[in-house]
């Protein structure tokens, strides 16, 4: 939301287990930012995993971004 305020487009990138938290935040702030959502879990993977994980979620981020 602050790089939002300030001009900065932005995409924010969760886990799919936090879809409804995200919207429950959204709506109490009346902010609804692009976001990304992958799968969850995200804390325990690899770097390697990780790394496959921002490959298979790297068009959803671009598109995300370029609807800003």
């Amino acid at each position: 939301m602050a790089l939002e305020n300030r001009g900065i487009p932005s995409v924010f990138i969760a886990s799919d287990e936090f879809v409804e938290a995200a919207r429950a935040q959204s709506a109490a702030l009346g902010f609804h930012p692009a976001a990304v959502f992958v799968p969850h879990p995200i804390q325990d993977r690899t770097d390697e995993e990780m790394g496959k994980l921002a490959e298979n979620s790297f068009a959803d981020i671009i598109r995300a971004i370029s609807a800003v």
